[in-house]
């Protein structure tokens, strides 16, 4: 029974996952738009999604191993294994750096809204299963 709920909830969770993650990218370009040769990056959010929920219906990251006698494990992916990828920028600036701060709050304030909904999604989805286990 916990494992269907697991299961119910993890396609969610790593929604809210990701977008925290693209969240703290987003604004660490908007923290860097006077930093000179800064790129600015982003994510493919889609395709990131993709990813984790695929790896976590195998049980984690396998992990590799030196020699046949260490003990096997399974690992957590970290924010550094998403594809972060630079940003083309829509016109060069003299001093290299690439945030377009149009664009980028554009992105932060869709990301923020995203968030929000998936936090809504997520409480609808515990509330119902709440009140489906209660009785009357």
């Amino acid at each position: 029974m916990i494992d269907q709920l697991g299961a119910a909830l993890d396609f969610h969770q790593q929604a809210l996952s990701l977008r925290q993650q693209r969240h703290k990218v987003l604004a660490s370009n908007i923290a860097n738009a006077d930093t000179p040769n800064y790129k600015a990056r982003d994510m493919d959010f889609a395709s990131e999604l993709q990813k984790a929920v695929s790896t976590s219906s195998s049980k984690g990251l396998a992990l590799s191993r030196s020699s046949e006698r260490h003990i096997a494990g399974q690992g957590l992916s970290s924010a550094l294994d998403h594809g972060l990828k630079y940003r083309v920028p829509d016109q060069p600036s003299l001093d290299g750096n690439t945030v377009d701060m149009d664009r980028e709050r554009t992105a932060f304030a869709d990301n923020s809204v995203r968030y929000q909904a998936a936090l809504t999604i997520i409480n609808s989805r515990i509330q119902g299963l709440k009140s489906a286990m209660q009785s009357e």
